[in-house]
């Protein structure tokens, strides 16, 4: 499989060299496997190459601190070679002027040699050419000092200018290696998400029959305008515990003819001890509120549905089912859907002089409130009873075939991934 050889690379790559993690792109996938292909790693290997991954980074992230001190220290004002060299360079500009004040002796001690007028005596003008020698000889040293101090200087400015030249370079080179770094983790990360998400692919779910659904409460009709209190009980009725149990319902309804869905107009909520406020149940048509179920154990959901007061009159049905996985990955549920059949009935006109209480005049067994957002607590007992799905059949429900047909082929349409989870869960192109 194309996967299988984008991780081997990573894995290889993420242990010898982790910043050839880069290669492992997408478009690797349609590249043939190279004799440098390991075999397929074990998630452990791939666990792995991402803590090396991880490692590398975390140090890379430490270095480039370090190299940021170290930078901001050399080009501040207080480094120690940014010091030497202003001394250095103090020093040089001292001995500069040093240097200009001996030159102006010289000049100024020649001038008075040569100033002297010609009745001077022999001892004024040799006084006045020991002046020019000493001058000269001062000068000279001076100019030797400055020469040195020049000299120290450069020295001095060219040490801190290479301090912050090599502190720039060290941060350039940390700043790569981070970057190089992350690269890096991110693919040996996505490697190591790749493959535990195949793992989880490749563990098939079974058909478990033995964790069922019963929906509880279902009327024979119910009136527009109205909550119709029901009760789900999903049971494990296995010899295993089962660590994530999830549960599906659906409605769907028809006016008379069956042709015109009515669905947006039931509205179909959930509520558990646990989780006691009402829980709308969306596009997804999951009730996520059961968790870990025992063997022989049982979770009660308490369900309330709702039908808009503008429904027209029809057919109504609700659907059910269940499945579950486990922390090892494992996976399975009830491959059936149960059905609940039931007539829906026009709104009834409020008598004049009075107001519409909201209560139905069905004549089923279950106990109904009103639409405006009551919590029934009367639980009924269902008047339909369940279809089975799983051999696709369909089970007498008093309605004609026909309608009943269209209700069930539009559940499977809609619980779709939700409810039947082996085509969910196993890979393309397996059978179930």
């Amino acid at each position: 499989m194309k996967i299988r050889r984008i991780l081997a690379t990573a894995v290889a790559v993420a242990v010898t060299a982790p910043a050839v993690l880069l290669s492992v792109t997408p478009a690797f996938a349609d590249a043939p496997p190279t004799a440098q292909t390991q075999a397929k790693p074990t998630l452990e290997e791939l666990e792995k190459a991402a803590a090396v991954a991880q490692e590398a980074y975390d140090k890379a992230l430490a270095a480039k601190t370090a190299a940021y001190e170290v930078l901001k220290e050399a080009l501040s004002d207080t480094a120690p070679l940014t010091l030497a060299a202003k001394a250095a360079k103090t020093a040089a500009d001292e001995a500069g002027t040093s240097k200009t004040a001996a030159d102006q002796a010289v000049t100024d001690a020649k001038a008075a040699l040569d100033a002297l007028p010609e009745t001077a005596t022999e001892e004024e003008r040799t006084a006045a050419e020991t002046a020019v020698t000493r001058a000269e000889a001062t000068a000279a040293a001076a100019a030797a000092d400055k020469t040195a101090a020049d000299a120290k200087a450069k020295e001095a400015g060219n040490a801190a200018d290479d301090a912050r030249v090599a502190a720039a370079r060290a941060y350039s080179l940390v700043q790569k290696a981070l970057t190089d770094a992350l690269h890096a983790k991110t693919a040996a990360d996505d490697a190591l998400a790749k493959a535990r998400e195949e793992e989880n692919e490749n563990q098939d779910c079974v058909a478990e029959p033995g964790l069922t659904t019963i929906l509880t409460g279902v009327p024979d009709s119910i009136t527009a305008g109205t909550t119709t209190a029901l009760s789900l009980r999903v049971s494990n009725r296995t010899d295993k515990a089962m660590d994530d149990v999830l549960a599906h319902a659906f409605t769907h309804a028809t006016d008379t003819s069956g042709l015109k869905e009515t669905d947006k107009l039931l509205h179909l909520q959930w509520s558990t001890a646990s989780s006691p406020k009402w829980h709308s149940i969306g596009g997804d048509h999951l009730i996520d509120g059961i968790g870990p179920l025992k063997a022989g154990a049982h979770a009660d959901i308490k369900l309330r549905l709702t039908i808009d007061a503008s429904a027209p009159a029809g057919n109504g049905a609700a659907f059910v089912s269940a499945d579950y996985t486990n922390e090892n990955g494992s996976c399975g549920g009830n491959p059936d859907i149960a059905m609940y059949d039931f007539g829906v009935l026009k709104a009834a006109k409020p008598k004049p002089g009075k107001t519409d209480s909201g209560t139905t005049g069905t004549t089923g067994t279950g106990t109904t409130g009103t639409s405006g957002g009551s919590n029934p607590s009367a639980q009924g007992t269902a008047s339909s009873n369940p279809v089975a799905t799983g051999d696709g059949t369909l089970a007498s429900t008093g309605s004609s075939d026909t309608s009943q047909l269209g209700l069930l082929g539009a559940a499977a349409v809609a619980l779709g991934a939700a409810a039947m989870f082996v085509v969910r869960r196993r890979k393309a192109g397996s059978q179930v």
